[in-house]
């Protein structure tokens, strides 16, 4: 996700999966972006790849040509248009696209989008995560193809839009590298993990939005073994998966984990939790077992979730729940 205000991030999070955005930063273990901003792409793709058919989440799109002018309204899908190497033909991303350092931020607000702005990059392809029908018809009108990526729910569907990627931008094998090394990555940390039965809350903000074992995040963190307390949240479905808790609730709970998906934009850690009503009595705060996570990489679905699943695997080796 982007750099929004964590109420805001699960507002949004909560309507576009019933996902996106948030603030990110480099890590070692990720896939690294095939084309970084201002270099060269891989290997040009044949002219005989187009044009292409992709079935998008917005319907059969047919691309004619590949695309030289991108724009990317999605942080997700800006990570990884330049993980497959489709970066030099990125001209715009919207003002939450952070990651890889030295994308072409603007001002572009996916939420409250204004078409003729995107409309004046004169982009032959517009990506955009669970856009909202009305802009991508105001996109339409100024004749702007779009290709709707919206939050992934597992795994699977991540490969898939990579794949859909890498076949609408003339990168198939670049989308086909980064499929393989992320599944690489990924049974390599589950062949070592130490899985738990074990149960969490998992924090977006300060006002207790969390994920449900059904969300993108909560099937991650179920191959370790996890469930989420939120599971059990009055209008949790309803709420598409992203219940706000309240303290009461988290606190009756008694969570094993608790993992914090707050901790760049809200400053969040066991110090300042360990310090709100009541929560110095729960058994993840005595027994260390609160967790930080990089809020972008918490909140997008991409190449780097890898890490992620990295971050809380080593965590629960060092920490395990007794």
């Amino acid at each position: 996700m982007f750099t929004h205000s964590r109420p805001a991030l699960a507002a949004l999070v909560a309507s576009v999966a019933a996902l996106s955005a948030a603030a990110a930063c480099s890590s070692s273990s990720s896939p690294a972006p095939s084309s970084a901003p201002g270099s060269g792409t891989t290997a040009p793709a044949s002219a005989a790849h187009f044009p292409v058919t992709v079935h998008a989440a917005n319907g059969n799109i047919t691309i004619a040509g590949k695309p030289a002018a991108i724009v990317s309204l999605s942080p997700t899908a800006t990570e990884m248009l330049y993980a497959i190497g489709a970066g030099a033909q990125v001209k715009a991303v919207d003002k939450d696209s952070d990651y890889p350092a030295g994308t072409p931020r603007t001002t572009l607000n996916a939420v409250a989008l204004n078409a003729e702005a995107v409309a004046k990059y004169e982009p032959d392809l517009v990506v955009a995560a669970g856009l909202a029908p009305a802009r991508a018809q105001q996109l339409a009108k100024l004749n702007v193809k779009v290709l709707d990526e919206p939050a992934a729910t597992d795994v699977s569907q991540s490969y898939e839009q990579l794949t859909q990627l890498g076949e609408a931008t003339g990168h198939p094998d670049g989308a086909a590298t980064v499929i393989a090394t992320m599944k690489q990555k990924i049974a390599a940390t589950l062949k070592t993990a130490s899985k738990q039965t074990a149960t969490y809350y998992y924090e977006l903000d300060q006002t207790y939005y969390s994920v449900t074992s059904t969300t993108f995040i909560g099937r991650v963190l179920r191959l370790l073994g996890l469930t989420s307390i939120a599971d059990a949240a009055k209008g949790a479905a309803a709420s598409g998966g992203y219940p706000q808790l309240s303290a009461e609730f988290i606190l009756k709970a008694d969570p094993d984990y608790v993992f914090l998906a707050d901790t760049r934009c809200c400053k969040q850690s066991l110090t300042t939790i360990g310090k709100r009503p009541g929560w110095s009595a729960l058994s993840s705060v005595r027994g260390g077992r609160v967790i930080s996570i990089d809020d972008s990489i918490a909140s997008r679905w991409g190449p780097r979730v890898v890490d992620l699943l990295s971050t809380v695997a080593t965590a629960l080796q060092q920490h395990p729940a007794t």
